[in-house]
């Protein structure tokens, strides 16, 4: 238990390191991250902060969705963003475009392995996963239907208001899945060890657990 509180709340918090760095290095970020900065612009409150918001309101969304949060929601709500608006005010300019694509890449492989360690904990999904697994449970569409109605929707939405939009966006659509699903099997609390190795068994392939692998398609 004391492992996965642990490896809950740096996730966490390592998740808004990594969206942080991605904000920073300027070529576009996520689309809830675009939505938080879009409303960030047009409000004056920190983008740490108004993710904090909008995980808030995300969570309301739930109820007409029958979804129970968990204690990692409710942790998600309250670190990702914090973490993210600390990391903001005190991460120095980044300029240049090496700069600025080593930057985007290493929040994006941060967020990845921040998203395993959260997951692998198994306190329960954060308020944007579990609205899109929510909508699946009452509807029966596909979680990709779910998430990509979701995200073109926030991303819109941010875009509109001013949020940035860019290579990074596209690049984080395309590795975050992949990056992630690497990383679950690693960092999942409730994966079997391998057992001993014994003469009889000596020729079997021992193959990690998948169960939370599953999960990778609705992170973060």
């Amino acid at each position: 238990m004391t492992r996965r509180v642990i490896q809950l709340f740096v996730g966490l918090i390592l998740y808004g390191v990594g969206c942080a760095m991605t904000v920073e290095a300027g070529l576009g970020v996520d689309p809830w991250t675009v939505l938080a900065e879009g409303l960030s612009i047009r409000t004056g409150i920190g983008i740490g902060w108004m993710a904090n918001i909008l995980g808030f309101f995300v969570l309301l969304l739930w109820i007409p969705l029958r979804q129970k949060p968990g204690i990692g929601t409710i942790a998600n709500i309250l670190l990702v963003g914090t973490s993210m608006q600390v990391v903001l005010t005190v991460f120095p300019p980044v300029t240049g475009w090496p700069a600025q694509f080593a930057v985007l890449l290493g929040g994006i492989v941060v967020v990845a392995i921040a998203s395993g360690l959260y997951i692998g904990a198994h306190f329960g999904p954060g308020p944007r996963d579990g609205l899109m697994t929510g909508m699946h449970k009452r509807f029966g569409w596909p979680i990709f239907a779910c998430r990509a109605l979701v995200e073109l929707t926030v991303l819109l939405i941010g875009w509109l208001l001013g949020g940035t939009v860019g290579i990074g966006t596209v690049l984080f659509a395309f590795l975050i899945g992949p990056l992630v699903h690497l990383a679950l099997p690693l960092l999942d609390t409730r994966r079997e060890p391998a057992p001993a190795v014994d003469a009889e068994s000596a020729g079997t392939v021992q193959r990690p657990s998948t169960e939370a692998s599953s999960e990778a398609s609705t992170a973060p």
